[in-house]
């Protein structure tokens, strides 16, 4: 078992020793579950699930600050 901390900001460090089993690497994508008091982390695969990469990228373009201001009071 391997244990990380989360920093005041929500972050955390994958301990190197479970990024080389899960082969994680700079840049991979990640997808969230929480089911009851279970947290499941899973790899996207640019292959399997390439859509969801480009949604991610897609979304980033509305995410500037000029937006944030015109979408508030919706």
């Amino acid at each position: 078992m391997e244990v990380s901390r989360i920093t005041a900001r929500g972050q955390t460090t994958i301990p190197k020793r479970i990024r080389e089993q899960a082969n994680l690497s700079e840049g991979d994508l990640l997808s969230f579950e929480v089911r009851d008091d279970h947290l499941r982390v899973h790899k996207i695969s640019p292959d399997r699930d390439g859509y969801l990469h480009a949604v991610s990228e897609g979304l980033n373009e509305w995410s500037s600050p000029e937006d944030e201001d015109a979408w508030r009071d919706l």
